[in-house]
């Protein structure tokens, strides 16, 4: 019964499966000599405007939740309210109306139910997308040949998603909307609309990840090793004072958990890509600073990378 365009709060679901997903696809359309329209889109404050009339008509209509039970959920969120403290004195208590409560287990399954519909129309419209709580990536490929069409398919899909994004009291946060053209250089060259290209990588606010137009990763894994590299360099100057067990949870925490990340996307990435990666893990880079053996960054080749 969940959506399965939706990644968060589900089980074996992370923003790692909702990345495979994506770049998967991205992946193979530029096999195919097309580029792909990538959009981007948050919601503001999307988990306090959830209407509970809407919500409570949603599980009845779309998940065939009926009689007690339905009674039970109108009762959990009718019996939720609030009050305002400041300097010591509170305001009258108010009941809400609107949103799920966070924190609760329920709170996020009740928000992915309440959405479940906008992949239907997301699909009717013949776009690609996939979600992620309340992040959703829209993505249509095509030939460079075919560029303006596909625009204009895209601009007319929006103006359909927005009035029922509107009608269900949800909000788009255009501040962190973004739009990116991907594709291998020699089919964007092709597109002569250059205000619709993305000259220059830039981070994805949902998922920090850097992604490039020709998602060769080059960016992702620079930004990765100055990170790692920086805490390596703070874990030098700490290490007297830890002792070693210490010392190995706070490397494993820091550094290998920034390797560990959506690694899954590295696979048959360049060996010169790898290397650097492998040479922070494997080429005994944070090992000779947890057990103080040698100055860790003496054999890191990129360490010219970093400054200050």
């Amino acid at each position: 019964m969940l959506n399965p365009q939706q990644s968060a709060y589900c089980k074996h679901h992370s923003t790692e499966t909702a990345l495979l997903y994506i770049h998967d696809h991205l992946s193979n359309t530029i096999g195919s000599r097309k580029v792909s329209r990538l959009c981007l889109f948050d919601l503001s404050a999307a988990f306090d405007t959830i209407d509970h009339n809407i919500l409570l008509t949603r599980l009845s209509s779309w998940f065939v939740i009926h009689g007690t039970a339905l009674n039970w959920f109108r009762s959990y969120l009718s019996s939720c309210c609030l009050h305002v403290k400041c300097n010591n004195n509170f305001c009258c208590q108010h009941t809400c109306l609107r949103g799920v409560p966070q924190g609760s287990v329920i709170g996020p399954l009740l928000f992915d139910m309440y959405t479940t519909p906008l992949s239907t129309l997301v699909s009717s419209l013949s776009l690609n997308h996939h979600l992620y709580a309340d992040d959703t990536q829209l993505f249509l490929s095509f030939h460079p040949s075919h560029f303006h069409s596909n625009i204009s398919h895209l601009q007319n899909a929006l103006q359909q998603i927005s009035p029922w994004m509107t009608a269900n009291l949800l909000t788009l946060n255009s501040s962190k909307t973004e739009f990116f053209l991907i594709g291998l250089e020699q089919q964007l060259s092709k597109i002569h609309d250059t205000t619709c290209l993305l000259l220059q990588p830039t981070p994805l606010a949902t998922f920090v990840l850097f992604l490039q137009e020709n998602l060769t990763f080059s960016d992702q894994i620079t930004a990765l090793s100055k990170c790692c590299c920086y805490h390596i360099c703070e874990l030098c100057c700490i290490r007297p004072y830890l002792d070693f067990k210490t010392a190995s949870t706070t490397g494993t925490s820091i550094v290998h958990s920034k390797l560990d990340y959506c690694n899954s996307l590295y696979h048959n990435l360049p060996n010169c890509q790898l290397r650097w990666l492998q040479q922070i893990d494997t080429g005994n880079s944070l090992a000779r600073a947890v057990v103080r053996l040698l100055d860790p960054l003496i054999s890191l080749p990129f360490s010219d990378l970093f400054t200050g």
